[in-house]
């Protein structure tokens, strides 16, 4: 297998991929022409094609030869952000783009799927391709309940993204924790409305919510273990109507995320001591905790694995291997839950080509120069992991 001539004869299809889903972004759960391209690519291969959910696609390329089994993941979701890159390829759906480098993952793996087709006597072993819906609202689970680590069940799964918080053309692994847990809540404290002249007959909950904004901040620096990466951040801070009206509720929104497994401790000190600043302020509360991610912990035999498997492909300088968790959430942690498997971050940043803004950004863009570099590290790691 000559690798590199095989993908550069394929960069015009992999780039002009690319540049088609970025065009038609759709929404996780309603990505439906999406769905649809992928599939018939998938099914053009020759594979064994079939649905998972509505709009997941498995697709799965059996060896000529016994082995084991690996799973390739790539979301397919887009984000509801109006899109002001200027690209000639540009979102043609108003409101909705791809703001997060999902549109770059599929065009990879469509040419991975591609090349390992081609292949396909010379493997020992079944590689699985999981195109997942609705990744930005935690769709893992869903499709992992509706069978996606069924019919094979894979011995290992691997996950990559496209990442601008790292230089085009390096990657960035760890072992262990390495995408953090997110928990989001919604605390509602109700207090006693009326009027802001008599505030001594009122019980007014903002105050109470203050308090409990307070604590938070006392829970970071005096509680928190800063060897354990913890992040309490309230993003929605709601009450009132009127100037002179007391209110009878506040709402505070937010979120709590752990780069360590005692994230269940930290949510219930954070019960504890809502519960405490309500009891001194006379109010009541209600607080609800949504599971957004859990932790993603990278197998260490995995993650090492892509690491030797990068300093090949890119060279060791390019490999980087300190600094590199992050406190975003990101749901394959429910797929390494359950099957060994790691997750790493590949560069896309380049200041002098607009590809440096942050994921989520309506200015987002990724770096198509090193989708080749991509494809040939994901070829790689399945030639390793299967051994041919």
């Amino acid at each position: 297998m000559d690798l590199k001539k095989e993908i550069a004869a394929l960069q015009p299809e992999l780039i002009e991929l690319r540049r088609d889903f970025h065009r038609h972004p759709e929404i996780g759960t309603r990505e439906f022409r999406t769905a649809q391209v992928i599939e018939d690519y998938l099914k053009g291969l020759g594979l064994d094609v079939r649905r998972c959910l509505e709009t997941g696609v498995i697709g799965v390329l059996k060896g000529g030869k016994p082995g084991k089994t690996l799973t390739l993941r790539s979301d397919i979701d887009a984000l509801p952000v109006e899109e002001m890159t200027g690209l000639p390829f540009r979102s043609e759906n108003p409101g909705v783009m791809h703001a997060c480098g999902h549109d770059g993952h599929m065009s990879v793996m469509l040419i991975v799927a591609k090349i390992l087709t081609a292949h396909r006597d010379e493997i020992p072993g079944t590689v699985v391709f999981l195109f997942q819906t609705n990744e930005e609202d935690a769709g893992a689970e869903d499709m992992i309940r509706a069978g996606a680590l069924e019919n094979p069940t894979p011995d290992a799964i691997l996950g990559m993204h496209l990442w601008s918080y790292l230089p085009s053309g390096s990657i960035g692994i760890i072992p262990g924790p390495i995408m953090a847990s997110s928990y989001y809540f919604k605390l509602t404290i109700t207090g006693k409305g009326g009027h802001g002249g008599a505030p001594h007959t009122c019980i007014n909950p903002i105050d109470c919510a203050v308090h409990v904004w307070e604590a938070f901040q006392a829970f970071h620096t005096l509680e928190n273990n800063s060897l354990h990466p913890t992040t309490v951040t309230v993003g929605k801070f709601q009450a009132g109507q009127y100037n002179i009206v007391i209110p009878d509720t506040c709402v505070m929104e937010g979120s709590v995320r752990c780069l360590h497994n005692d994230d269940e401790k930290v949510r219930n000190r954070l019960r504890e001591m809502i519960d405490g600043v309500c009891k001194t302020y006379r109010c009541t509360y209600e607080l609800e905790f949504k599971c957004g991610n859990t932790l993603l912990d990278n197998d260490e035999k995995m993650a090492e694995m892509i690491r030797e498997t990068g300093a090949e492909v890119l060279g060791k300088d390019n490999v980087i291997t300190k600094e590199v968790g992050v406190m975003i959430g990101e749901d394959f942690a429910e797929f390494t839950r359950r099957v060994p498997g790691a997750f790493y971050f590949f560069g896309v940043a380049d200041e002098k080509k607009g590809t440096n803004f942050e994921h989520h950004n309506a200015r987002f863009n990724i770096d198509e120069d090193v989708l080749p570099d991509v494809v040939e590290m994901q070829v790689s790691l399945a030639k390793k992991y299967l051994g041919f």
